[in-house]
């Protein structure tokens, strides 16, 4: 689902973002409901930023990636923890791109997410590749997310990655 944010943009640097696990649900302006298999899933998109909402059983799990003030937990490159009986991953990058391969990229990303019954992505009136986007999944018993969040002004990309499930014990 593509969708144009009525909103300014405001979270307009990459070195700005934030990540928070545990999070109360933020007001957003655009949300995706989606249920895979027995996980009930909320992709939300709260201007240049997003929240992700999972709860499946007794696993309850919210994943806030945004300018949030007073955060002194800035955005890291990755992220191990438990939540429950299940593991939470996260990982995170910046790409700097020329500014036609960030035109070409935002582009190609907008296209995947606009196209998926599971993704979200929303626009930002003024610039057609200011934009956050977002997909989910569910592979092997696990689900999965990964976003983008798009700086023109910087040609910035931020790429996150997000696996949530239970914990895979190796066979010996």
């Amino acid at each position: 689902m593509l969708t144009t944010l009525q909103t300014t943009y405001t979270d307009t640097r990459a070195a700005d973002l934030a990540w928070a696990l545990g999070r109360d649900r933020l007001p957003a302006l655009a949300v995706l409901h989606l249920e895979l298999e027995s996980a009930k899933v909320e992709l939300r998109l709260l201007g240049a930023s997003h929240q992700v909402l999972l709860d499946e059983g007794e696993v309850h799990c919210s994943e806030t990636v945004a300018c949030m003030p007073g955060s002194s937990t800035p955005l890291p490159l990755g992220v191990a923890k438990r939540v429950g009986d299940w593991e939470y991953e996260f990982a995170a990058r910046v790409e700097t791109l020329s500014r036609g391969s960030f035109a070409g990229r935002a582009q190609e990303l907008l296209a995947l997410v606009a196209d998926h019954p599971n993704g979200l992505a929303g626009t930002f009136p003024g610039s057609p590749h200011a934009f956050t986007a977002m997909l989910a999944q569910r592979h092997e018993g696990q689900v999965r997310w990964r976003t983008w969040h798009a700086y023109p002004q910087e040609s910035q990309l931020v790429a996150t990655r997000t696996r949530v499930g239970v914990r895979m014990t190796a066979a010996l």
